[in-house]
């Protein structure tokens, strides 16, 4: 038989087979498919015969698979063998085509970090987020924390009621705004939105409350709803403003008569009195004032007891309590156990609705604000009107200084309950 030996197939398929010489001891079978030069070993004829004739016909018909060396073909044999094994594990069927090309996109954004890293990184911080409304995520973050606000026998709760009132009433505001969406369906255009809805409050109160949000999306993460690398902390509508130095706001002393009378008269406010009273003549705040004890009002003459357990800056301290202050709170000496025995929530709702029946605009932090501005006037004395009022000096002469004359701070301090009929009080002769 005469070699090289041509077998054809079709117009195009063309293969050759060579046979044996002194160099190879072996048949060749040689063809050109996709410009390159295919070529196998055979130890028979008819073996290299039929190689040829498969050859020329897949050349004829333009496969694909001739232009892989034989090193190509078995890796590309190996590669399906793992898809189809992970199609056996997951069910998921992935081409070899769409593999590679998603490796590579992998490989080119990691340089030259190997991929795996990369994935168990990746895994290491995330987790499977559970889906959850905004409203729901809400309730359940304020229940975590609800015994935080709540006191042990004889001990001061982590919160005061005064912070947990507020958080929850901002939260519940903020998940009123999403009640149609998932929490992780948040975005930063949606709180932009949320925070622009309260351009008028000051920018202390509006980073208050991004505090607040923040605080809500932090726990989140923990809690698996938002992935950790969420990015919504970051978010421009969250970003802490520049706090510029608002105007003190606080009641005239006709209007702190007003009050103090209209919540002695009526039946309905009086559990607001001694709150009210103790708040606007002797500077205590509002979440010290609901903290008290009776005993901590009539234990030391002439003073108010802040005691360490219900001071804000756990600090004890003795704020005297002036002549018309006395007159007030002479109608409870006999009262024992809380001063207040609500929430927050009915002390705000049930001022705001003395304050509208009165006709008097709400101020906040209107009493204590009073007290630091007419107090400052009469003294002149930020020392002794910080220790009063558990404050530092700087702070009192920087927001209350020259905020009131001499003679309105006399009038601040001469409030008094209005004489009744047969048992008149001379209120010059008390406040003297």
């Amino acid at each position: 038989m005469r070699f090289p030996k041509r077998v054809t197939f079709g117009k195009r398929g063309k293969a050759t087979i060579y046979g044996k010489s002194k160099t190879c001891r072996l048949y060749r079978v040689a063809g050109y498919a996709k410009g390159k030069r295919q070529i196998t070993y055979h130890a028979d004829y008819p073996a290299a015969l039929a190689k040829a004739e498969e050859l020329a016909k897949s050349i004829n018909e333009g496969s694909n698979a001739l232009a892989l060396s034989p090193a190509q073909a078995e890796d590309a044999l190996l590669a399906l063998d793992v898809l189809a094994a992970h199609k056996r594990q997951s069910g998921e069927e992935v081409s070899l085509h769409a593999a590679v090309a998603e490796w590579a996109a992998a490989a080119a954004k990691l340089g030259q970090r190997p991929l795996h890293e990369a994935v168990d990184t990746f895994l290491s911080t995330a987790a499977d987020l559970k889906p959850i409304t905004v409203k729901d995520a809400v309730e359940e973050f304020l229940a975590s924390r609800a015994h935080k606000a709540t006191a042990a026998a004889g001990k001061r709760a982590q919160l005061s009621p005064g912070y947990a009132y507020n958080v929850a009433m901002w939260l519940r505001e903020f998940a009123e705004t999403f009640t149609a969406h998932q929490l992780a369906e948040l975005t930063a255009k949606l709180l932009s939105a949320y925070m622009s809805a309260h351009r008028k409050v000051t920018p202390r109160t509006r980073n208050a409350r991004r505090n607040v949000v923040k605080m809500f999306l932090r726990w989140a993460m923990r809690a698996n709803y938002l992935p950790q690398s969420c990015r919504l902390l970051e978010a421009d509508a969250l970003a802490t403003e520049l706090e510029e130095g608002g105007t003190i706001e606080f009641y005239q002393p006709a209007e702190l008569a007003a009050i103090l009378q209209g919540a002695h008269d009526q039946a309905d406010y009086r559990h607001l009195l001694p709150v009210l009273a103790i708040n606007a003549l002797a500077g205590v705040r509002l979440a010290e004032c609901v903290r008290l004890e009776w005993s901590d009002v009539f234990a030391v003459a002439g003073h108010v007891t802040v005691d360490k357990s219900k001071s804000k800056t756990r600090a004890r301290r003795l704020v005297p309590i002036c002549a018309s202050l006395a007159l007030w709170l002479e109608p409870f000496r006999a009262s024992a156990g809380p001063l207040w025995t609500f929430g927050l929530e009915k002390f705000h709702a049930d001022f705001n609705a003395l304050l509208a029946g009165l006709e008097i605009a709400p101020k906040r932090n209107g009493g204590r604000h009073g007290f630091a501005t007419f107090r400052f006037a009469l003294t002149q004395n930020e020392n002794q009107v910080a220790a009063e009022m558990g404050n530092s000096p700087d702070m009192v002469h920087g927001h209350y200084r020259g905020l009131a004359t001499n003679e309105e701070a006399l009038r601040w301090f001469a409030v008094a309950p209005a004489p009744v009929a047969g048992n008149v009080v001379s209120i010059s002769a008390a406040v003297a």
